[in-house]
């Protein structure tokens, strides 16, 4: 192996497309290796944490948990502050949007369409624009990014995570959840619009 190489679904989102993502905006050549989900069941097992995504680096051992790899792709390539608390604040808002996960992916596995509803228009009722208010108090200045002028890796997730329901993709959840929160949005389309990002997406 003579360069990185990360794993994860084949499929542009979440945590293994953010990764995807800073890697591109560093510009670091790297493999994408995309895994279809027939075959996950049979890799999970040796995976660092039984999850994904996963990367390798030359003579490292894999590591798993995406908020490591994108802090890792950050301070080796400039997308990670340097001052320690400013990367500590940086790796705070990354770690608010796994608790965003952490508490939507419950309803993905709702099978009863009334109690999958009932669950996500709660969501959107409460902990999205609770979640949403704390971040953007977090988000400083006139930006346009999270810590200032320049982007780094705990925009790409910011972003991945506004994005996700941007889409409309999330039933029962508007598209408009974020819109009362102007900081994030900026931050979100700060990013939509940078040309490395413009660039990853204009692939195909």
């Amino acid at each position: 192996m003579n360069k990185p190489k990360l794993t994860y679904f084949d499929a542009p989102v979440s945590r293994g497309e953010e990764c995807r993502l800073a890697f591109h905006v560093a510009g670091v050549d790297f493999e994408d290796k995309r895994v279809q989900r027939a075959d996950w069941p049979a890799l999970k097992p040796t995976t660092p944490f039984g999850s994904m995504p996963v990367l390798e680096m030359p003579g490292q051992p894999p590591l798993g948990q995406s908020n490591a790899i994108l802090t890792l792709i950050g301070r080796l390539h400039g997308l990670h502050p340097t001052d320690l608390f400013e990367a500590a604040r940086h790796e705070a808002i990354m770690q608010h949007v796994e608790d965003l996960r952490a508490n939507v992916a419950p309803t993905l596995r709702i099978s009863d369409p009334a109690e999958k509803k009932a669950a996500r228009e709660q969501l959107a009722a409460t902990y999205l624009p609770t979640w949403a208010a704390n971040a953007e108090k977090h988000i400083r200045g006139a930006g346009p990014f999270f810590g200032g002028t320049a982007l780094n890796v705990a925009d790409i997730k910011l972003y991945s995570a506004v994005r996700w329901f941007n889409s409309g993709t999330v039933d029962h959840i508007p598209a408009t959840i974020f819109e009362a929160f102007p900081k994030l949005v900026r931050v979100h389309d700060a990013v939509k619009e940078h040309p490395r990002v413009k660039a990853w997406y204009a692939r195909t």
